[in-house]
This record gives structure tokens, sequence and C-alpha cells, in this order.
């Protein structure tokens, strides 16, 4: 079924890449008017070419900036229907708790959290003007189960994206707008694929958790988005969405 998010505007950070690019790609597929808002100003620039979409220079944890991004796709296309708030790092420095340093975890926190509660905060006032709105914020597994590779900023950053989340998707349900968690597993992105080359090992050790014996790929987190922009989820707020090939439910991993 084609023509799901016909006519509607979706802003998406972190859409040059990984599952922000696979959603931006599928958006489009599904009729919508997509702004990306990203740093990747080479890629964006082709991006918009390539798809007709509209790209914004962001640095996600400027509150100007942000706010810019929301105010494009408003006065361009004249609503914001769908906000996929999906721009993140996981950066080596981040580690355990004994070895990562307080610059790296207030850096993270910028990024993976701050960003989140920017983009809710520009995001809202349109959509409650509308009286209606789906915002959908990536969080991840490792919000709600502890991660057997440690990074314990993005694990907390994580963990207050989700919080966060079911508290927006409760304060706003009666007025229209729908705010869920999306928790990924591993997926097969740029930021995955360079933790496999620089420590193979630390990689493999996530691999063996998951019960489905494989990555996901960044278009079945695309698909689990579009579900959540569109009126199929309709009933669907201040959820944990988990599309983590079985993680967070299993006990122990069959071989």
């Amino acid at each position: 079924m084609a023509g799901r998010l016909d006519g509607r505007v979706a802003v998406i950070t972190g859409g040059c890449s990984g599952i922000g690019l696979a959603t931006v790609r599928r958006f489009v597929e599904e009729g919508a008017k997509v702004v990306i808002g990203d740093v990747d100003d080479g890629r964006g620039t082709e991006l918009a070419a390539e798809l007709d979409v509209t790209y914004v220079h962001v640095d996600v944890t400027s509150k100007d900036e942000v706010d810019a991004l929301f105010r494009t796709a408003k006065d361009t296309y004249g609503s914001i229907d769908v906000a996929f708030n999906n721009a993140g790092i996981s950066p080596p420095d981040d580690d355990s708790i004994l070895d990562t340093e307080l610059e790296a975890w207030r850096r993270v926190q910028e990024v993976n959290l701050t960003s989140v509660y920017l983009c809710c905060k520009a995001a809202l006032p349109y959509m409650l003007e509308q009286g209606r709105g789906s915002i959908i914020n990536t969080a991840s597994f490792v919000a709600v189960m502890g991660a057997a590779t440690s990074q314990i900023s993005y694990s907390a950053s994580k963990g207050g994206v989700l919080s966060m989340s079911r508290e927006l998707g409760v304060q706003f349900a009666r007025q229209g707008v729908r705010v869920n968690a999306l928790c990924p597993g591993p997926v097969n992105t740029p930021l995955l694929q360079e933790l496999f080359a620089k420590d193979e090992e630390r990689a493999a050790r996530r691999l063996v958790h998951v019960p489905m014996g494989r990555f996901g790929e960044p278009e079945e987190m695309a698909n689990a988005v579009l579900f959540l922009a569109s009126d199929e989820s309709s009933f669907i707020t201040a959820s944990t969405f988990l599309v983590d090939g079985g993680i967070s439910g299993a006990y122990v991993t069959p071989l």
C-alpha cells in the first residue's frame, strides 16, 4: 500500500546516512515532503537533487539552528506532520564509566539527548496548532536493558530519550500529537561498521546476543518509523517500540 504519507511534511535529523537516510527514501516513496537536517552538506545537496527533498544544515545541539530547521519546513511546505528526531553519535571514547572522560560524556549527551529535547520543543508548537502530529525519537534497545559492550554516555542518553518520549506522549495525547520512541537493536549502519573496523571482538559480542543471528538493516528500521508516522499507528503513543531482532526478549540466545 503506497501513499501512506501523501501530502504530509516530515522533518528528519541525521537524514544523510544510516537509519535516517533509509527513512528519507521510504518517506519519499510514500508521498511525504521531506526536510533533512544534517551537517553533511555535500551529501545533503546530492540527496536534495536526487530525491526532490529540502536539505538544511543544522547542528542539532544548537537551539537556533534547530528552530530554523523546523521553521524552514513550515514556511516551505505549510505544516509539520512528522518529526523523526534521529541524529546521534557513538564515539569510541565513550566506553566504560571508568574510562570515559567528562568531555566525552557531555558531547554524547548533547548530540543524543539534548538534541531530541530541542527538536521536540521546536516541533510541538506547530503540531499543537494543527491538532495533529507524530514525533518519533530514536532511542535504543540499551535504553531498556544493560549493554554487553559498555558505552556509558550513549546508554544513558538513550534512556533519557525513552523516558522523555513517554512523558511527552502522555502529556500531549489528547491534543492530537503522538510521541513514540524507536528502540533499534544493533543495525548495519556506518556507526556499527566503524565499530567493526576498530574492534571486531567488541562488535562480535553484540552479534552473539541477537536471537535472529544477524544485525538489522536500516530499511527495516525505516519501515518501523513509517508505521509510527502513519495513521496505521493512530492508537499508539508513549510506546517503547522495540525493533531489535529479539534481544530484549531473550534470556539465552540459541546457537
